[in-house]
Protein backbone atom coordinates (compact mmCIF):
# COMPACT_ATOMS: atom_id res chain seq x y z
CA UNK A 1 0.00 0.00 0.00
CA UNK A 2 1.17 3.59 -0.62
CA UNK A 3 1.91 6.17 2.06
CA UNK A 4 -1.30 8.02 1.13
CA UNK A 5 -3.38 4.86 1.66
CA UNK A 6 -1.72 4.07 4.97
CA UNK A 7 -1.11 7.30 6.88
CA UNK A 8 1.77 7.48 9.34
CA UNK A 9 0.31 7.57 12.86
CA UNK A 10 2.13 10.38 14.64
CA UNK A 11 2.38 11.68 18.21
CA UNK A 12 3.78 15.19 18.75
CA UNK A 13 5.75 16.04 21.88
CA UNK A 14 6.75 19.64 22.67
CA UNK A 15 6.39 21.54 25.93
CA UNK A 16 5.31 24.75 24.15
CA UNK A 17 1.57 24.79 23.52
CA UNK A 18 1.86 27.20 20.58
CA UNK A 19 4.51 25.03 18.90
CA UNK A 20 2.36 21.92 19.33
CA UNK A 21 -0.63 23.74 17.89
CA UNK A 22 1.40 24.87 14.89
CA UNK A 23 2.76 21.39 14.25
CA UNK A 24 -0.67 19.83 14.61
CA UNK A 25 -2.16 22.35 12.16
CA UNK A 26 0.67 21.77 9.68
CA UNK A 27 0.89 17.99 9.94
CA UNK A 28 -2.78 17.31 10.54
CA UNK A 29 -3.61 18.69 7.10
CA UNK A 30 -0.81 16.80 5.35
CA UNK A 31 -1.83 13.76 3.28
CA UNK A 32 -0.24 10.57 4.55
CA UNK A 33 0.15 11.75 8.15
CA UNK A 34 -2.39 11.18 10.92
CA UNK A 35 -1.71 13.08 14.17
CA UNK A 36 -3.16 10.75 16.80
CA UNK A 37 -1.99 12.54 19.93
CA UNK A 38 0.16 15.22 21.50
CA UNK A 39 2.09 15.55 24.75
CA UNK A 40 3.79 18.37 26.62
CA UNK A 41 6.14 16.44 28.91
CA UNK A 42 8.41 13.41 29.04
CA UNK A 43 6.20 11.22 31.25
CA UNK A 44 3.14 12.17 29.20
CA UNK A 45 4.67 11.20 25.86
CA UNK A 46 6.06 7.92 27.23
CA UNK A 47 2.60 6.95 28.49
CA UNK A 48 0.94 8.13 25.27
CA UNK A 49 3.37 6.18 23.09
CA UNK A 50 2.69 3.02 25.07
CA UNK A 51 -1.07 3.47 24.88
CA UNK A 52 -1.45 4.61 21.27
CA UNK A 53 1.48 2.73 19.68
CA UNK A 54 2.04 5.32 16.94
CA UNK A 55 4.43 4.78 14.07
CA UNK A 56 6.47 7.87 14.90
CA UNK A 57 6.93 10.16 17.88
CA UNK A 58 8.05 13.68 16.95
CA UNK A 59 10.20 14.59 19.96
CA UNK A 60 11.51 17.90 21.24
CA UNK A 61 14.64 17.60 23.39
CA UNK A 62 14.10 20.37 25.92
CA UNK A 63 11.04 19.47 27.98
CA UNK A 64 10.03 20.90 31.31
CA UNK A 65 10.11 18.74 34.43
CA UNK A 66 12.42 15.92 35.42
CA UNK A 67 12.42 13.99 32.10
CA UNK A 68 13.92 15.51 28.97
CA UNK A 69 13.44 14.34 25.40
CA UNK A 70 16.54 12.15 25.55
CA UNK A 71 15.28 10.13 28.49
CA UNK A 72 11.78 9.96 27.00
CA UNK A 73 13.29 8.64 23.75
CA UNK A 74 15.26 6.03 25.65
CA UNK A 75 12.17 4.78 27.48
CA UNK A 76 10.00 4.69 24.36
CA UNK A 77 12.52 2.80 22.23
CA UNK A 78 13.42 0.40 25.04
CA UNK A 79 9.89 -0.97 25.32
CA UNK A 80 9.01 -4.59 24.70
CA UNK A 81 8.06 -5.71 21.20
CA UNK A 82 7.60 -3.27 18.34
CA UNK A 83 8.14 0.29 19.51
CA UNK A 84 7.49 3.64 17.83
CA UNK A 85 10.32 5.30 15.94
CA UNK A 86 11.43 8.60 17.49
CA UNK A 87 12.22 11.56 15.25
CA UNK A 88 13.87 14.40 17.15
CA UNK A 89 12.74 17.90 16.14
CA UNK A 90 14.71 20.56 17.96
CA UNK A 91 16.54 23.87 17.73
CA UNK A 92 19.64 22.38 19.40
CA UNK A 93 22.43 21.01 17.23
CA UNK A 94 25.35 20.50 19.61
CA UNK A 95 27.43 17.36 19.20
CA UNK A 96 26.44 16.33 22.71
CA UNK A 97 22.71 16.51 21.95
CA UNK A 98 23.11 14.64 18.67
CA UNK A 99 25.24 11.92 20.25
CA UNK A 100 22.90 11.46 23.20
CA UNK A 101 19.76 11.37 21.04
CA UNK A 102 21.15 8.75 18.68
CA UNK A 103 22.51 6.71 21.58
CA UNK A 104 19.07 6.84 23.20
CA UNK A 105 17.52 5.25 20.10
CA UNK A 106 16.33 8.15 17.96
CA UNK A 107 15.81 7.19 14.31
CA UNK A 108 16.30 10.73 13.05
CA UNK A 109 17.37 14.23 14.10
CA UNK A 110 15.82 17.29 12.47
CA UNK A 111 16.19 21.00 13.15
CA UNK A 112 13.09 23.17 13.47
CA UNK A 113 14.50 25.47 10.81
CA UNK A 114 13.94 22.82 8.13
CA UNK A 115 11.32 23.36 5.41
CA UNK A 116 7.95 21.62 5.89
CA UNK A 117 8.67 19.33 2.93
CA UNK A 118 11.82 18.08 4.67
CA UNK A 119 9.83 17.39 7.82
CA UNK A 120 7.16 15.44 5.92
CA UNK A 121 9.81 13.33 4.18
CA UNK A 122 11.64 12.69 7.46
CA UNK A 123 8.44 11.51 9.16
CA UNK A 124 7.77 9.00 6.38
CA UNK A 125 11.40 7.86 6.45
CA UNK A 126 11.30 7.42 10.23
CA UNK A 127 8.08 5.40 9.97
CA UNK A 128 9.96 2.95 7.77
CA UNK A 129 12.87 2.81 10.18
CA UNK A 130 15.16 4.79 7.89
CA UNK A 131 17.54 7.39 9.29
CA UNK A 132 16.50 10.99 8.69
CA UNK A 133 18.98 13.77 9.44
CA UNK A 134 18.98 17.49 8.67
CA UNK A 135 21.81 18.22 6.21
CA UNK A 136 23.87 20.15 8.82
CA UNK A 137 23.48 17.25 11.27
CA UNK A 138 24.43 14.68 8.64
CA UNK A 139 27.54 16.69 7.79
CA UNK A 140 28.60 16.81 11.42
CA UNK A 141 27.98 13.12 12.00
CA UNK A 142 30.02 12.22 8.92
CA UNK A 143 32.78 14.60 9.95
CA UNK A 144 32.97 12.99 13.40
CA UNK A 145 33.18 9.56 11.77
CA UNK A 146 35.93 10.67 9.41
CA UNK A 147 37.78 12.60 12.13
CA UNK A 148 37.21 10.78 15.41
CA UNK A 149 37.83 12.72 18.57
CA UNK A 150 41.13 12.02 20.37
CA UNK A 151 40.92 9.64 23.30
CA UNK A 152 41.06 11.09 26.78
CA UNK A 153 44.32 10.93 28.69
CA UNK A 154 44.55 9.16 32.05
CA UNK A 155 44.51 12.51 33.87
CA UNK A 156 41.50 13.70 31.88
CA UNK A 157 39.67 10.49 32.76
CA UNK A 158 40.54 11.07 36.42
CA UNK A 159 39.08 14.55 36.30
CA UNK A 160 36.02 13.35 34.40
CA UNK A 161 35.47 10.72 37.07
CA UNK A 162 35.59 13.37 39.80
CA UNK A 163 33.27 15.52 37.72
CA UNK A 164 30.72 12.71 37.54
CA UNK A 165 30.60 12.69 41.34
CA UNK A 166 29.47 16.30 41.36
CA UNK A 167 32.73 17.79 42.62
CA UNK A 168 33.67 21.39 41.88
CA UNK A 169 37.02 22.53 40.52
CA UNK A 170 38.47 23.24 43.96
CA UNK A 171 37.42 19.83 45.28
CA UNK A 172 38.81 18.07 42.21
CA UNK A 173 42.10 19.94 42.59
CA UNK A 174 42.40 18.85 46.22
CA UNK A 175 41.48 15.23 45.44
CA UNK A 176 44.04 14.95 42.64
CA UNK A 177 46.69 17.20 44.27
CA UNK A 178 46.83 19.66 41.40
CA UNK A 179 46.02 23.36 41.06
CA UNK A 180 42.60 24.71 40.11
CA UNK A 181 44.18 26.22 37.00
CA UNK A 182 45.32 22.74 35.95
CA UNK A 183 41.81 21.40 36.48
CA UNK A 184 40.34 24.19 34.33
CA UNK A 185 42.85 23.49 31.57
CA UNK A 186 42.01 19.80 31.55
CA UNK A 187 38.28 20.55 31.59
CA UNK A 188 38.67 22.73 28.49
CA UNK A 189 40.41 19.87 26.68
CA UNK A 190 37.77 17.38 27.83
CA UNK A 191 34.98 19.63 26.51
CA UNK A 192 36.73 19.97 23.15
CA UNK A 193 37.27 16.23 22.79
CA UNK A 194 33.71 15.34 23.73
CA UNK A 195 32.14 18.15 21.71
CA UNK A 196 30.36 19.71 24.69
CA UNK A 197 30.39 23.05 26.46
CA UNK A 198 29.43 22.33 30.06
CA UNK A 199 30.00 19.89 32.93
CA UNK A 200 26.62 18.13 32.80
CA UNK A 201 26.92 17.46 29.07
CA UNK A 202 30.46 16.12 29.52
CA UNK A 203 29.28 13.61 32.11
CA UNK A 204 26.27 12.65 29.97
CA UNK A 205 28.41 11.98 26.89
CA UNK A 206 30.99 10.13 28.98
CA UNK A 207 28.26 7.84 30.31
CA UNK A 208 26.81 7.29 26.83
CA UNK A 209 30.24 6.39 25.47
CA UNK A 210 31.06 4.32 28.54
CA UNK A 211 34.16 6.30 29.33
CA UNK A 212 33.51 6.10 33.05
CA UNK A 213 33.99 2.83 34.91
Amino acid sequence: MTEAETPVRLVICDDHVVVRAGLRALLGSTPGIDVVGEAGSGPEVVALAERLQPDVVLMDLQLGGDMDGIEATRRITAGAGATPHVLVLTTYDTDADITRAIAAGATGYLLKAERPEELFAAIHAAAQGRTALSPPIADRVLNRMRNPQPTLTARELDILGQLSQGLGNREIARALHVSEATVKTHLGRIYDKLGVDNRAAAVAVANEQRLLK
